[in-house]
C-alpha cells in the first residue's frame, strides 16, 4: 500500500483499517520474541518510562499525573545520560506518584524492562526520530515530542519503523487533541468559509528564547557525568560543548529553532484544519536581529508555502523581539476564522465576509459588537464552560494524553498525532529551514519523496 500522498481525512476515514493490518502483519514477521510487549488489559495499569529528563520531561510528568487516576497510569522508569537529570527526575516522580522508579543511563537498558508498556521521549530535536524507531522496535508504545525529525531520511526511517511495529504512537503536537480545534476543523469542513485561499499564523515572543546566559545546567554539568558521544547520536564529532548540549535549539547542526519548535506546531495544525499533507513549495527569510548572542538560528523568521491541490497559501511568522499581535487567520471567500493569540490559542471567532469589519487590529471592537448582535460567532465548547476561551493553552494537555492512552488500550494506531502527522509536519518544517539557509524556493516531490529546487511536473 502506498501511503505517501494520503490526506489526513483519507487516512483516518478510508484506509485506517488497511494500515492497521499492514502494521500488525509486518510486525509479526519482523519482531523478535524479546521485543513482544505484554498485552494491556482494559483495566491494567499502563507503565510508562520517561526518556530524556530535561525541561519538557516535567511537562510529561504533569500529563501523566493529570491522567493517573482515571486512566490508571504509572511512571516506572526514567532515563537520561546525565546523572543529575535522571536523579532529579526520579526524586520528582517519587514525590508525584508515591513510588520509586528505576533509573537508567541508556535507553536500550530501560527498554528491556518486561513490564514497561510505553515511553515518552523528551530529548533533543535531532534525536527524536532515531529514539522513536528504537522504542517501537523494542515493542513499546511511544509518545514523542515534535518535531518528529530534522532530516527527510530520518523522518522516513521513523515512519517505516512505526508502521512495521504495530505500536501506538502519539506526536507531541498537543493542539491536535484540543476539542475547540476540532470544532474549528468541523467549521472548515462544513464549507462555511467557502474557498480558503490563505492561512496566516503570527506567533511571537520578546525573549532571548532558548538561551539563558546564566544557564545553571551549563554551569553544573561535567563531561565525565554524561556521554557526549551518545548525545551526538550520529552527528559529526565535535568537542564537548555544554551550551549545545542544553541549548541545542539555537544551533544549526541540531535544530531549525523556530521552524522545528513553533512552526512544526503551526504547520501541523494547518494540515489538521484543511486535510492536507506537506506543502508543494516553500520560501523563507529572516535573521538574527533581536538577540545577537551565541545563537546560530534566526530569532526573526517568516515562511510562505503553497498547497497546489487545495489552492491556498500558508504564511508563518515569528519574531522574538516583539510580542504584539499574535493571531491565526483562516481566510475564505465567504468568511474568516480568526484566533486571537499565539500558538494553540483556543480563542476563535467566525466572521462572515459580508460584515466588512475595519482592517487592522482596530477591528476587534467591532467584532465584539458583531458577536453580541449575533452577526459573528464566538467559537466555544462545553470544555470551556461555553464562555470566551483564554488566549493561551497549556503544552501539558490532558486531552492529548488521554487520546494516546485510549488508543493504546484499543490498539488503535490512529491517534490524533499518528506517525503520518509527524512525517508531514517534519517535512514542512525541514523545507522551511532549508529554504531559509539556502536562500532558495524549494519544492516537494511527492513521488520521490524528496525536497528539490525546481517545480515538480506531475
Amino acid at each position: 500500500m502506498n501511503t505517501k500522498d494520503l490526506t489526513r481525512r483519507n487516512f483516518i476515514g478510508k484506509t485506517a483499517a488497511g494500515l492497521v493490518g499492514v502494521a500488525v502483519s509486518s510486525s509479526v514477521s519482523s519482531m523478535s520474541a524479546a521485543s513482544y510487549k505484554r498485552i494491556i488489559g482494559a483495566n491494567d495499569r499502563i507503565n510508562i518510562g520517561l526518556l530524556g529528563c530535561g525541561a519538557r520531561s516535567h511537562g510529561h510528568q504533569n500529563m501523566v499525573k493529570m491522567s493517573e487516576k482515571d486512566k490508571n497510569l504509572g511512571v516506572v522508569a526514567v532515563c537520561d545520560i546525565w546523572k543529575l537529570n535522571r536523579e532529579k527526575t526520579a526524586a520528582n516522580c517519587k514525590n508525584m506518584f508515591g513510588a520509586d522508579v528505576r533509573q537508567f543511563k541508556y535507553s536500550e537498558e530501560m527498554l528491556k524492562m518486561p513490564d514497561l508498556d510505553a515511553v515518552m521521549i523528551a530529548t533533543g530535536d535531532f534525536q527524536h526520530a532515531k529514539l522513536l524507531a528504537e522504542v517501537v522496535k523494542a515493542g513499546k508504545d511511544c509518545y514523542v515530542e515534535k518535531p518528529l525529525a530534522e532530516s527527510v531520511e530520518e523522518a522516513k526511517q521513523a515512519r517505516e519503523a512505526v508502521l512495521a511495529s504495530g505500536q501506538v504512537v502519539q506526536q507531541g503536537s498537543e493542539w491536535l487533541s484540543d476539542p475547540i480545534q476540532h470544532k474549528v476543523r468541523d467549521i472548515i469542513r462544513s464549507g462555511k468559509l467557502g474557498q480558503i485561499t490563505k492561512i496566516e499564523q503570527v506567533w511571537n515572543d520578546n525573549n532571548h528564547r532558548w538561551h539563558d546566559p546564566k544557564d545553571p545546567d551549563v554551569a553544573s554539568i561535567r563531561e565525565e557525568d554524561t556521554d557526549w558521544n551518545r548525545w551526538l547520536l550520529g552527528k559529526p564529532y565535535e568537542p564537548f560543548d555544554p551550551w549545545k548540549y542544553f541549548e541545542f535549539r539555537i544551533f544549526r547542526e541540531y535544530s531549525g529553532g523556530i521552524t522545528s519548535q513553533w512552526m512544526s506546531h503551526g504547520i501541523g495544525l494547518v494540515h489538521f484544519y484543511t486535510d492536507t499533507a506537506i506543502p508543494d513549495s516553500m520560501v523563507a527569510n529572516g535573521g538574527i536581529f533581536g538577540w545577537p548572542d551565541i545563537r546560530q538560528n534566526p530569532d526573526t523568521f517568516q515562511a510562505l508555502a503553497t498547497y497546489n491541490d487545495a489552492k491556498f497559501m500558508y504564511s508563518y511568522t515569528s519574531n522574538y523581539a516583539s510580542k504584539f499581535g499574535d493571531y491565526t487567520c483562516i481566510r475564505g471567500k465567504d468568511g474568516t476564522l480568526f484566533a486571537h493569540g499565539g500558538e494553540g490559542s483556543p480563542r476563535w471567532f467566525l466572521i462572515p465576509e459580508h460584515l466588512e469589519l475595519p482592517g487592522g487590529f482596530d477591528f476587534y471592537e467591532g467584532l465584539k459588537e458583531a458577536v453580541k448582535s449575533g452577526k459573528a460567532e464566538m467559537i466555544t465548547i462545553e470544555e470551556y464552560g461555553m464562555k470566551l476561551p483564554p488566549v493561551n493553552g497549556s503544552d501539558d494537555s490532558k486531552f492529548h494524553m488521554d487520546n494516546w492512552v485510549d488508543c493504546m488500550r484499543s490498539r488503535n494506531p490512529n491517534t490524533n498525532g499518528h506517525i503520518h502527522t509527524g512525517f508531514w509536519h517534519s517535512i514542512g518544517s525541514i523545507m522551511a529551514t532549508q529554504a531559509y539557509r539556502e536562500g532558495k524556493k524549494l519544492y516537494w516531490d511527492r513521488t520521490k519523496e524528496e525536497i528539490v529546487d525546481h517545480p515538480v511536473i506531475i
